[in-house]
């Protein structure tokens, strides 16, 4: 955070020069001195302080100046810095000014000109001045602030995929923040698009695409080399289990995500039952400390990249990424997981992100305070969700389509939920319709048992049914079972032999249809579907990459000089204990 500034303004040079002079030697080591030759010049700047973010503790300005005199400049800046001390500086003529001033504006102080000696005639009344600003002083957040509308897709869409990708961001809602705006005004105009995104120096984006806003946080990268050894398309936690412990073993690899690391996962308020963590940690936690792992031992990330197809030259695999750009390497690990079934009832698209939320969505936390809202799904994610929710609405009510929540969630959690107050289970239930025009007002409720119904009026649903693996980017290339999960190891074999397999043996336990195309986590048929199995799957999958590179000659990793112990055996992998 940048020191809180003063603004010296005066016409002529020499005064101002002098005034910063001493203002910056007796105040310098705490406070940032700007100087202004003008009163629009001084209202520029107030107003670009404004919108970085900084903060204007005091002003010291000339009353007789062109344009603007020194009283209308503190009385058109004092809405953008309220709580800032006003200093007028005036010749002996201008005294009655000063006096009216100081009710006309609530000036707090006047200085006569010269002012010399500082030490006698100007310090102490800054000192005073400054103490009383500072008592009441709290810093500013200095990071990313967001403005928009509570019931804009886009808005929801900006904040989650910033949460998401653990940068930190302030919310600033135009229906309840005052704030929100003043600045809107300040970086948009009249007519502004929503979300408006003001970044610490004080630059601003209109309703920015989230590639854009990827690229202005430098979160995208580059593909640095042109052969890496491993391409991880996925970051779930498979994708980043593989990525540390690739990176640990030498092994140059890249991961490419097309939304946020963590995947599903990520999106868990609470993970519990997770070894090592007898707190429990959110997913985002858990992502956050596994890509700087990852990035520790050397692991490249490509953000909102999102993998288009697949090709093999050869022993080389080739990775189409949607931006044109082509990633070669020897070996692949597909870990790009599942998303959430979207609900196909009228109105579900068009108000997504305005009531709908898919996944935990934990930005619209402050949004739900003091309101009722629903669950659907039956699962770990919907429970941990409904636990958290439960500390901020009024009620939270899960729709279950099953019998009971056993099938299909930890007993620590069904547990949770049946001790808590304001959460309750409605079994048998599923919804009939979504209502509502800009944003959602009510659901219609059916019970699949009587086929009674009934209308709830809620603003907010989050869903979790269903599990779509994201594999359409692998087109035939790659054999899935008929919902789309990848085949691996033994499944490949009892689905028959591909015309893609050429090798003699079967494929190893996570490989897939395409010789060195692994899979692991959710996206893999037969996974468990738990992050501790997901993570297993990814250092399991990083063990099969040995094993092929063995078989392959490819023992030593491309472009580094770390290669295996001599005393294992060439078919064996490195250990990928911790």
């Amino acid at each position: 955070m940048n020191k809180p500034i003063i603004l010296a303004v005066d016409d002529d040079r020499e005064v101002l020069q002098a005034v910063a002079r001493d203002v910056r030697r007796g105040f310098g080591d705490r406070f940032r001195v700007i100087r202004a030759e003008s009163g629009d010049r001084a209202l520029d700047v107030v107003r670009r302080v404004r919108l970085a973010n900084e903060t204007v503790a005091l002003m010291l300005v000339d009353q007789r100046m062109p344009g603007l005199t020194g009283v209308d400049l503190l009385k058109e800046t004092r809405p953008f810095f309220p709580q800032a001390k006003h200093v007028l500086l005036t010749a002996y003529a201008d005294t009655q000014a000063a006096i009216s001033a100081i009710n006309d504006i609530h000036l707090d102080y006047y200085l006569m000109k010269p002012w010399d000696p500082p030490e006698e005639r100007l310090y102490p009344v800054l000192d005073d001045l400054l103490d009383d600003w500072l008592a009441d002083y709290h810093p500013a957040f200095d990071g990313i602030r967001v403005i928009g509308h509570r019931w804009s897709a886009e808005s929801h869409a900006t904040r989650d995929f910033l949460a998401r990708n653990q940068v930190p961001f302030r919310w600033l809602d135009l229906e309840t923040d005052p704030e929100a705006q003043e600045l809107a005004l300040l970086a948009g105009g009249a007519a502004p698009r929503y979300p408006i995104l003001i970044f610490p120096d004080g630059a601003a984006m209109e309703q920015p695409a989230i590639a854009e806003i990827a690229e202005r946080l430098g979160l995208r990268g580059r593909a640095e080399v042109p052969l890496y050894d491993l391409i991880i398309v996925g970051a779930d936690p498979a994708g980043l289990a593989a990525a540390v412990y690739a990176t640990s073993e030498g092994l140059r690899t890249v991961v490419v995500e097309r939304e946020a690391v963590g995947g599903q996962a990520g999106m868990s308020s609470r993970i519990e039952n997770y070894l090592g963590f007898p707190a429990g940690l959110s997913g985002g936690d858990l992502a956050r400390r596994a890509v700087t792992q990852a990035r520790r031992f050397g692991a490249e990330f490509l953000l909102t990249q999102e993998a288009i197809s697949l090709c093999t030259e050869g022993d080389v695999l080739g990775v189409t990424l949607s931006d044109g750009t082509e990633l070669r390497a020897h070996s692949v690990i597909v870990a790009t997981g599942v998303a959430y079934r979207r609900l196909d009832q009228p109105g579900g698209d068009r108000l997504t992100g305005r009531g709908i939320y898919y996944g935990a969505a934990m930005v619209e936390a402050g949004s739900i305070q003091g309101e009722d809202i629903y669950i659907v799904g039956g699962a770990n994610s919907a429970g941990q969700a409904a636990i958290y929710f439960s500390t901020v609405a009024r009620s939270v009510t899960m729709l279950v389509r099953g019998a009971n929540l056993s099938a299909g969630m930890s007993h620590y959690l069904v547990e949770r939920i049946e001790h808590a107050p304001n959460i309750v289970v409605r079994y048998h239930a599923t919804i009939a319709e979504l209502r509502g025009e800009d944003r959602l007002e009510s659901l219609v409720l059916e019970d699949t048992e009587t086929g009674e119904r009934e209308t709830v009026a809620t603003g907010a649903l989050f869903v979790f049914i269903g599990a779509m693996p994201l594999t359409r980017w692998l087109g035939t290339t790659v054999e899935r079972d008929d919902r789309g999960f990848v085949l691996t190891g033994p499944d490949v074999v009892t689905a028959g032999r591909p015309k893609t397999w050429a090798l003699a043996r079967d494929p190893l336990l996570l490989e897939t249809s395409v010789p060195g195309v692994f899979a692991a986590g959710d996206v893999r048929h037969g996974s468990g579907k738990r992050v501790a199995t997901a993570v297993g799957e990814g250092a399991t999958a990083v063990m099969s990459v040995w094993q092929y590179r063995a078989e392959a000659g490819l023992l030593m990793p491309g472009a580094l000089t770390v290669q295996q112990p001599a005393a294992a055996p060439a078919s064996a992998a490195p250990s990928t204990a911790s």
